[in-house]
């Protein structure tokens, strides 16, 4: 039997119909075949898994679960309050390995590539598909080892927070995170708030977690840091008065979404985590409606 060239690389050989077959399923198993290749029958899929529980995946995310060979996921970079593994598997009919922060930013080759290099693989994530620059990170590591890669897209508290305020999604500044408490203070998102709003811009403020500690920052510890800031600054950016938005659970059925002085919000019982704070810029009329109906802000608020 004649083998082309177009199918195994190499000199033509003539061989018999079960030697054939035989190589023909090693190079499928190994999937070291250019054929196989050029039809990118491996590569490192990236999906998004949404803000709440594996429901958040879309069809199309989850029809490429179910024909990978491999399928990961971290949970490291969001908080996702009601994500069960077992259902997650039982949705993609196969075993989901959670990798650790470290199992991805340092050892990803061993851990990742290794198997995307002849598999079909998907990564799961929170959210939305690089938003974290670690998913960033690996998709680039993957494409330099000659990975084919893609991402399926899901929502993300980027792109949901101005849907879930009613706040204009292009007056959104720079995104910044409030870190825990450590030996000092770090002025940084402070600074970066007061930057947003001289420009007239929104800021979001994503809270610090530690996934594996399972420790999350609340709204009211978020608003203690920056008005801590605030008094040893003084640049009025943030004080006890100032308008802000609480958001907790963006994406589940109980999620919250709050608009009032810093001081009223810090009273607030927010409940569970992921919890989030918005620091309104400029507003416009649209805006100010938007605070009252939508985040149940008192109309006293913009009263001049």
């Amino acid at each position: 039997m004649k083998i082309s060239n177009n199918l195994f690389f190499g000199p033509i050989e003539y061989l018999n119909s079960q030697s054939f077959f035989q190589i023909l399923i090693i190079r499928l198993i190994f999937c070291d075949d250019p054929l196989l290749k050029e039809n990118n029958l491996t590569e490192l899929t990236l999906i998004g898994l949404g803000l709440h529980d594996e429901k958040g995946i879309s069809l199309q995310g989850l029809e490429k679960a179910k024909r990978a060979t491999y399928v990961f996921a971290e949970f490291y970079t969001n908080y996702m309050p009601a994500i069960k593994i077992s259902n997650l598997e039982k949705l993609i009919g196969k075993q989901v390995k959670i990798l650790s922060r470290k199992e991805v930013e340092d050892h990803a080759q061993e851990k990742i590539l290794v198997y995307a290099k002849k598999y079909p693989c998907v990564f799961l994530t929170p959210g939305d598909p690089n938003i974290a620059t670690t998913h960033i990170d690996l998709r680039l590591r993957a494409e330099n080892k000659g990975i084919r890669t893609s991402i399926i897209h899901s929502a993300s508290i980027s792109s949901a927070i101005a849907g879930a305020t009613g706040l204009q999604n292009y007056k959104f500044g720079r995104t910044v995170t409030i870190p825990f408490k450590s030996t000092s203070i770090s002025e940084i998102p402070y600074e970066n708030i007061f930057e947003n709003k001289s420009r007239g811009l929104h800021t979001l403020a994503l809270l610090d977690i530690n996934s594996e500690s399972h420790l999350f920052m609340s709204i009211p510890d978020g608003l203690t840091i920056i008005i801590e800031i605030e008094e040893r600054l003084g640049k009025r950016c943030a004080t006890k008065n100032t308008l802000a938005i609480g958001v907790a659970r963006l994406g589940s059925p109980d999620a919250s979404v709050k608009a009032d002085t810093i001081e009223e919000l810090q009273r607030f019982n927010w409940g569970g985590p992921p919890h989030c704070i918005v620091f309104p810029g400029k507003l416009h009329f649209m805006e100010v409606e938007a605070l009252k109906i939508l985040c149940k802000a008192d109309p006293e608020l913009f009263e001049i």
